[in-house]
């Protein structure tokens, strides 16, 4: 889970206190890999370098961390400036991942599965 602040900036994303290029790069993330996920809602909107960003996450892994963020700084964008919906939406930013860990049934091993089978 992720909670996003925006404020009129310089362009820099903090994450946990830390740079976003720090905290992520524990994670083993690339440079062009950040920019290219986080900073796709401004690069969507325009927007690259007037917004400074502040972010608390977490919770599961670090892509889902990393896509957290970005929901929350396209969320962000939205609210301050409402004509950004259009664009967001089309390059898909403002789309929840809804994917969940699926249950483990009684009967199998795991939820899909089976205990292995002896014909004798």
């Amino acid at each position: 889970m992720a909670r996003v602040y925006l404020k009129e900036g310089d362009g820099r994303i903090t994450v946990n206190g830390r740079p976003a290029e720090e905290y992520f790069s524990a994670f083993a993330f690339g440079t062009d890999h950040l920019n290219r996920h986080l900073l796709s809602p401004f690069y969507a909107t325009g927007t690259i370098g007037r917004y400074a960003v502040r972010a608390r996450v977490d919770g599961g892994g670090p892509t889902g961390q990393l896509e957290a963020v970005r929901l929350g700084i396209a969320r962000a964008l939205v609210e301050m400036t409402p004509e950004f919906k259009k664009p967001l939406k089309d390059a898909g930013l403002l789309t929840r991942d809804s994917r969940a860990v699926e249950r483990k049934k009684y009967g199998h091993r795991k939820a899909r599965k089976k205990e292995q089978y002896s014909k004798r």
